[in-house]
């Protein structure tokens, strides 16, 4: 038996013993206190293989998901000017999608532990999280080490099934391959002040796009980032931030990359330098009177600036110096008009830049696409229970010049076992 019941059975039945208490002297109730507190110490002392067998007791939860999508062109093309960039890209037709199997549980008093493992449609099973977290550093400061999303932007660190649309926005998919992803060591400090500020920092790998996953000592990514933020009576909160992410690209190789004489299929470069990316992100939320159950109107917004800067191989023969800077934006609005009922719209926008190239390939590397990747989607989707989402998606794709497309997705989400809170 667990001894918090023991201890709750005694001391209702001090208490029942209490009612005369009051009515008695001061010598009376100190005995009282010291019964209470020998209870308390004998219990703690009683049963500890009782305490030993409750100890780990994780909460498991499944996702599953799953889409239908309908597109006009093939989505291995990238957005125009963004080739040497990720390209995650969409599915045709009907597809299992991942699904996550989430593991968590406070290890001792000093530690918790989180895993999060996706089940490829394919076959195989990838870890997204595995990480250890500090629990008792106090001073508002927290440790996490292992496998984790970044801290950096609104976006990066939540999971999948917690995304409004069916798909991130451009500039996470460009950017990051859908989200950025480390292996290392990230310390996070919470401001004691009422006002909610918090500062972070992070030292990695360097695993995730774009970085280059390379057998190396020492750090190959570090990212540090700011939020801000607090509430406006009781209707309304908002969060905003920055942050900045440097790695290193070691013979990064593209490939299907378009040149000036125009080769059938593109040609294949090499880059290795340095990449920096600065970011800005907002966040604005309103309820009437607090209550988000039945509605509630979301605002958010991100700005990401890349520069790169090292050596380009083209087609694996011209090395030269090179140098761009590429950025993109988002901004998005989600508002539940009714329980269970919420609808979106969001607009994405890609820069490519201006590349400064060599004098070795200024006639073979495009350096300036003259063109802007842009797309517009819209979502309505319904909440059963908060187990449960079902979801409809149109976009308009402007992504690559000349193949403009219509999207249509749909899609379910759904959740099994105990899921932690999603995070502000």
């Amino acid at each position: 038996m667990n001894k918090n019941i023991y201890l709750s059975a005694a001391i209702t039945a001090l208490l029942a013993h209490s009612i005369n208490v009051f009515a008695g002297n001061e010598e009376d109730l100190r005995d009282l206190r010291e019964q209470v507190q020998n209870l308390e110490r004998r219990i703690d002392q009683a049963s500890p293989a009782d305490s030993a067998a409750n100890a780990f007791n994780p909460a498991i939860s499944l996702i599953l998901g799953g889409t239908y999508g309908r597109l006009g062109n093939d989505p291995a093309i990238p957005a125009t000017g963004f080739a040497m960039a990720a390209n995650p890209g969409h599915q045709q037709g009907f597809n299992l999608g991942e699904s996550e199997l989430g593991i968590s549980a406070n290890i001792d008093p000093r530690f918790s532990g989180t895993a999060t493992m996706a089940l490829s449609p394919a076959g195989g099973l990838t870890v997204e999280n595995a990480y250890i977290q500090t629990n008792v550093l106090g001073k508002g400061v927290n440790l996490r080490f292992g496998r984790y999303f970044s801290g950096l932007g609104y976006l990066n660190d939540q999971h999948a099934h917690a995304w409004d649309f069916v798909d991130q926005p451009l500039i996470y998919g460009t950017f990051w391959n859908n989200q950025l992803g480390e292996d290392g060591v990230q310390l996070k400090w919470l401001a004691p002040t009422d006002t909610f500020v918090e500062l972070g920092g992070e030292i990695g790998r360097g695993r995730g796009f774009p970085g280059t996953d390379t057998n190396r000592n020492g750090a190959g990514s570090s990212v540090l980032f700011a939020h801000i933020g607090d509430d406006i009576g009781i209707e309304q909160s908002w969060r905003a931030g920055v942050s900045l992410h440097q790695t290193q690209r070691d013979n990064a190789v593209s490939n299907n990359v378009p040149d000036v004489p125009g080769t059938a299929g593109g040609v294949s470069n090499i880059f290795s330098g340095s990449s920096r990316t600065a970011g800005l992100d907002m966040v604005w939320k309103y309820s009437p009177n607090g209550n988000t159950a039945n509605r509630y109107i979301k605002f958010q917004g991100e700005y990401f600036q890349r520069k790169e800067s090292g050596t380009l191989t083209y087609n694996m023969l011209n090395a030269s110096p090179y140098s761009n800077t590429q950025s993109g934006w988002y901004m998005q609005s989600v508002a539940q008009f009714m329980p269970h009922w919420r609808t979106g719209l969001r607009y994405d926008r890609l820069d490519a830049g201006i590349a400064n190239v060599g004098a070795a390939n200024l006639n073979f590397v495009i350096a300036n696409y003259g063109f802007q990747p842009t797309r517009t989607s819209w979502m309505l989707d319904y909440s059963p229970s908060e187990f449960s989402r079902l979801r409809l998606q149109i976009a308009r794709d402007q992504t690559r010049q000349t193949l403009p497309e219509n999207q249509i997705f749909l899609q379910y989400v759904m959740s099994l076992g105990a899921h932690g809170a999603h995070s502000y």
